[in-house]
């Protein structure tokens, strides 16, 4: 018993003296990376506004210019009143305007407007990090249209830093 309790002395004791180490002046403490809990606050939209959910579609009507040569990867960012559904927010659209993927929402009524992560890219490239925020209006109703030529280039995510 008394080896056991003159064991964890000593360790208490080289604890102690490591900590009080680490403490000296001009020693930079190691950074803690910070942990970001990520969470959808859209799966209450029903509740709060008391609206029914339902199921809304979106097809694209292509703009060369907007696409470019590459083409345009688009990722939907959820936003009132629409949360997208998880395998059909990503879209790559071709150079000669060609769509690869779909767009479904779930949302309490009609967009109006819609926004995407954006960047160039060719169809099978690496997912890396997108450009920037991209407004586009919308019309119709269940099936809705994404006419490219009216979308707006927001701002470049280096711009919000």
């Amino acid at each position: 018993m008394r080896r056991m309790i003159l064991g964890l002395m000593a360790m208490m004791f080289c604890g102690a003296a490591i900590a009080a180490d680490a403490d000296k002046p001009g020693d930079k403490p190691t950074p803690t990376p910070t942990r970001v809990s990520i969470f959808s606050t859209s799966t209450d939209w029903s509740a709060v506004t008391g609206l029914p959910w339902a199921q809304y579609e979106g097809n694209f009507s292509p703009d060369k210019k907007l696409i470019g040569p590459q083409g345009l990867v688009l990722f939907f960012l959820d936003s009132f009143p629409c949360y997208g559904e998880a395998d059909s927010v990503r879209v790559w659209i071709s150079p000669r305007g060609q769509v690869d993927g779909r767009l479904r929402l779930v949302c309490v009524h009609a967009p109006k407007t819609v926004y995407f992560a954006w960047r160039h890219a060719k169809k099978d490239a690496i997912q890396t990090t997108t450009t920037g925020i991209l407004e586009c209006p919308v019309a119709g109703d269940r099936e809705f249209t994404v006419d490219m030529a009216k979308c707006v280039r927001g701002k470049n995510w280096d711009d919000f830093k």
